[in-house]
């Protein structure tokens, strides 16, 4: 048995009307006067008027809501201004990944001098943070028990700040802010939490048992509800099931790290905003497809936590190879785009891609088999084919 050090979220409170306990939360956390970081879309739905009336008038509240999807670092900067100017000693992360990877920061810088450029990589934030509540709103980041946050460093570039200090106090799941989600948004999302759960099954870097049974449980909570609650999203059990699922497999790449899906994703968000979860969902099947020939065993193993009819009797080449073409159909049943000729991407874009990809070094270490530049293009180009 292998050593390993498993680290996660003190408390995670999950259930529908969970929302209801914040108040209550606050308190235990010895919070007065919080800043609520979201975004505009969560605010013109509503959700940040349900937060603050369950917060009621004890708690100061400051609202936030400047983040947007890759948030760039001026963003965060400007979040830390306003915190310190009203002198806040909590923080609240309200929404997507987005916005709970910029609370994240928040938290920490609120309590350190420490410039932003110098809290990226492992483990180099100093000092503590002030209380910190994340509470998500969809079903996919995990970022609700992961200790990284990931920045727009550039123009086209990320970056990824890795530190316990960033592990909230508290996870609040609650399906019923997700009920007005719509359906792309649903399906991208838990694609990208499946993502997180295969990669840190088959990670190269500190897979351990722990992390391997969150991801399947996640796999099966993700891959059972995630079709109901794409195409019937007023079903609060599938919501519930996918925002734990979500959880889960968070907790699972926090401690077990993701690899060159997300390596390959990042720079679609980057070059042409494609939203994380559905750059994930466009490269995950041909990068499954490249690792097959060093992790067909590891896929084969996962494959009834993903498929309940494949025929897990078959050689386990066979096996990978049939979970590979179940998950392209799962996509297109999801109706998310399946190609990036069909997000307009040229052919022509394809090696900035790859050359953008080859720096993701955090993550490409992880893989299971080594990827090279040429590499990288090959599976671009796969993605930007139409599909069969």
């Amino acid at each position: 048995m292998l050593s390993f050090e498993f680290n996660t979220t003190k408390s995670i409170i999950n259930g529908p009307g969970g929302l209801n306990k914040i108040s209550e939360i606050c308190d235990q956390l010895n919070i007065t006067k919080l800043l609520v970081v979201t975004d505009q879309g969560i605010v013109n739905c509503g959700l940040v008027k349900k937060l603050k009336e369950q917060l009621h008038s004890k708690f100061a509240t400051i609202i936030f809501d400047g983040v947007s999807a890759d948030p760039k670092e001026q963003i965060v900067l400007s979040a830390v201004a306003l915190a310190k100017q009203h002198n806040v000693d909590g923080v609240i992360g309200f929404g997507g990944g987005s916005s709970m990877d910029t609370a994240k920061v928040v938290a920490v810088m609120m309590d350190s001098n420490q410039p932003l450029e110098q809290l990226y990589g492992l483990e180099r934030v100093q000092g503590g943070r002030v209380p910190l509540v994340l509470i998500p709103t969809t079903a996919g980041t995990g970022s609700e028990v992961t200790p990284i946050a990931v920045l727009t460093t550039g123009e086209t570039t990320k970056d990824g700040i890795v530190s316990k200090q960033l592990l909230p106090d508290v996870a609040l799941l609650d399906a019923q802010l997700t009920l007005g989600l719509p359906a792309h948004v649903t399906a991208a999302t838990g694609i990208d939490a499946m993502v997180h759960a295969i990669e840190a099954y088959t990670s190269k870097h500190k897979k351990n048992a722990y992390s391997d049974m969150l991801a399947k449980q996640a796999l099966l909570l993700l891959s059972r509800n995630i079709e109901q609650a794409t195409h019937h999203g007023e079903d609060i059990d599938a919501r519930q099931n996918m925002l734990l699922g979500a959880c889960l497999a968070g907790q699972a790449f926090a401690n077990a790290p993701v690899a060159a899906v997300h390596a390959l994703a990042y720079p679609l968000g980057g070059h042409f905003h494609v939203p994380h979860g559905l750059g994930n969902s466009l490269v995950l099947p041909h990068v499954m497809r490249f690792n097959q020939s060093d992790t067909a065993k590891l896929y084969s193993e996962l494959a009834p936590y993903i498929c309940e009819h494949i025929n897990t009797s078959q050689s386990d080449q066979k096996v990978c190879s049939d979970l590979i073409a179940f998950i392209e159909r799962l996509i297109e049943r999801l109706k998310l785009p399946r190609t990036l000729k069909q997000l307009d991407i040229g052919e022509h874009h394809l090696e900035v891609l790859a050359t953008d990809a080859m720096l993701q070094t955090r993550l490409l270490i992880n893989n299971p088999k080594p990827l090279s530049h040429d590499d990288a293009l090959l599976i671009y180009q796969a993605a930007y084919e139409e599909a069969l």
